[in-house]
C-alpha cells in the first residue's frame, strides 16, 4: 500500500490542493495528474463513476504520485466498501449531519479495532501479494484519509459532536448545499449562509481535523488559505471553462 502524501502534508500543517473530477476517464486522470495536483477527488456523489472506474482512476493517479480520494453517493458501510477497495487512499462522505453518521462513516473506512470493514484481498491490499492483511489492516488504518462533508443546517447545529469524532481528517464545508438547505439556494454570499460558513470556521479551527472547502477559482482559493482552510477543492468545469472561454474569445477578436 502506498504511503498518503496528501495525509502527511496535512499532519506536518501544509495546505493541499485537489480536483473534482466526475468524468469515469482514468487517461482524463493521468492527465490531470500530471499536473502535480495533490489531491484527485472521483466524484460518484454528483458524478457517473463506479467502482470499476474508480479503480483504474486510482491506477492512473498513483501512477504520478497524486493522492486519489472518492466522494461517495451515501454513508452506508457496504457502498463506502467498495470504493474503498477500489484502492484509492482517501474518503469524502457527503450529507453528515450528527456525530454517529460521522462515526459511522469512520468505522466503515477503517478495519479492526477502529472499524468494521469487511477485508479481503483486494486491490488496496495489493491483493494480498505484498504483506499479509493483518499488516496490511495496520498500514490501511494509519493511511486512509476521512473527509466528511459539512452541508446542512442540521449538521451546523451538530457541529460540536461531528468535529470530536476521532479519526476526521478533513472537515469539508459544501456551501451550495448549506445555501439550500438554509431555504436559500444559489445565494452563498447571503449574510444567514455567511453566518453559518463562518460557524463552521471558528469550530474546526480549534478542533484536531483541517478545514477543507470547494471554491469556484483562484482568487476564492487565495482567500480561503488566508481563513485557514488548508483541504482547498474545485471543480474541473471551473478550471475548464473559464480557460476555453478565453481562449475562444482571444482568437475569435
Amino acid at each position: 500500500m502506498q504511503s498518503n502524501t496528501t495525509k502527511t502534508k496535512l499532519k506536518n500543517g501544509q495546505v493541499v490542493f485537489g480536483c473534482f473530477v466526475r468524468y469515469p476517464d482514468p487517461g482524463l486522470v493521468e492527465l490531470l495528474a500530471l499536473q502535480k495536483w495533490d489531491f484527485l477527488v472521483f466524484d460518484a456523489e454528483h458524478g457517473i463513476v463506479e467502482p470499476r472506474d474508480c479503480e483504474n482512476m486510482a491506477r492512473a493517479a498513483e501512477l504520478h504520485g497524486v493522492t486519489p480520494i472518492v466522494r461517495v453517493t451515501t454513508n452506508y458501510q457496504p457502498i463506502i466498501l467498495r470504493f474503498m477497495d477500489t484502492g484509492v487512499h482517501g474518503l469524502l462522505v457527503p450529507w453528515i449531519n450528527s456525530g454517529e453518521e460521522a462515526d459511522r462513516a469512520v468505522r466503515s473506512v477503517k478495519y479492526y479495532p477502529r472499524g468494521i470493514r469487511g477485508l479481503a484481498g483486494v486491490r488496496a491490499a495489493d491483493y494480498g501479494q505484498t504483506a499479509t492483511l493483518d499488516v496490511y489492516t495496520q498500514q490501511a488504518n494509519a493511511e486512509t484519509l476521512i473527509i466528511v462533508q459539512v452541508e446542512t443546517a442540521q449538521a451546523v447545529e451538530n457541529l460540536a459532536e461531528i468535529i470530536a469524532v476521532p479519526d476526521i481528517d478533513v472537515v469539508f464545508i459544501g456551501p451550495n448545499d448549506l445555501a439550500h438547505s438554509l431555504g436559500l439556494p444559489g445565494q452563498i454570499q447571503h449574510p444567514k449562509v455567511q453566518a453559518a460558513i463562518n460557524q463552521i470556521v471558528e469550530a474546526v479551527a480549534h478542533a484536531n481535523g483541517a478545514l477543507g472547502i470547494m471554491v469556484a477559482n483562484q482568487d476564492a482559493a487565495l482567500k480561503w488559505k488566508e481563513r485557514g482552510a488548508r483541504f482547498i477543492a474545485i471543480g474541473l468545469e471551473s478550471i475548464l471553462g473559464p480557460t476555453v472561454r478565453g481562449y475562444l474569445s482571444a482568437v475569435r477578436r
